[in-house]
C-alpha cells in the first residue's frame, strides 16, 4: 500500500485582521483535505466552515471538549457551517481532515482535532450533506466583531494514496 502523501495547495498568512479567509478552485486530484489553522482572533470566536459558499443548512456535527477540569459534549444539525474551535488572544492549533472531499456519489465527512493555548482541547466529526465536490471553502469567524488576528496561519493540503 503506497504511504499518503501531504501536497500544499494553499498558505496563506493573514498580513492584517480579517474576518473571513477563503480556498477556491481546490483541484480534483486527491482523495483527502487536510487544513490547518494556527493562529489567534481578536475577541473569542468559533471557526465557520463552509463548502463551494452553502450556506444552507446542510451541516451537522458533534463535538466533545474540555480543559483538563471540565468536559462536555454538544450537537447540531441542520445548520448552515461546520464549526471549529474558538480561537481567542491564545494561540490554538486545528487539524482539520475532510474525507473523499472529490466523490460525486456521497456526503463529504469532517474530522477536527482541537487545542487551545489555555489547556481546552477539542474533537469534531462533521457531515456537509452534499455530493458535490468540494471546490471552495471559506472560513468565518463567528463572533460579533471577531476577526482572525493577522500572523494567523491556514494551510490546504491535498492527500494522495
Amino acid at each position: 500500500m503506497p504511504t499518503p502523501t501531504y501536497t500544499p495547495l494553499a498558505n496563506i498568512t493573514l498580513g492584517s485582521s480579517a474576518s473571513s479567509v477563503s480556498f477556491s478552485s481546490i483541484p480534483a486530484s486527491f482523495r483527502d483535505l487536510v487544513l490547518v489553522i494556527d493562529g489567534t482572533a481578536s475577541v473569542s470566536t468559533n471557526v465557520q466552515v463552509r463548502f463551494n459558499g452553502d450556506s444552507n443548512n446542510n451541516y451537522l456535527y458533534v463535538a466533545m471538549y474540555g480543559n483538563g477540569s471540565t468536559t462536555s459534549s454538544f450537537a447540531e444539525s441542520n445548520i448552515s457551517s461546520i464549526t471549529q474551535l474558538a480561537l481567542a488572544n491564545y494561540s490554538s492549533n486545528t487539524l482539520t481532515q475532510i474525507m473523499d472531499y472529490s466523490a460525486t456519489d456521497k456526503h463529504k465527512t469532517v474530522l477536527i482535532r482541537s487545542n487551545g493555548g489555555n489547556g481546552f482541547v477539542q474533537a469534531t466529526a462533521g457531515r456537509w450533506g452534499s455530493t458535490s465536490a468540494i471546490t471552495s471553502m471559506v472560513l468565518t469567524s463567528s463572533g460579533s466583531g471577531a476577526t482572525f488576528n493577522s500572523g494567523s496561519n491556514f494551510a490546504l493540503y491535498g492527500i494522495a494514496s
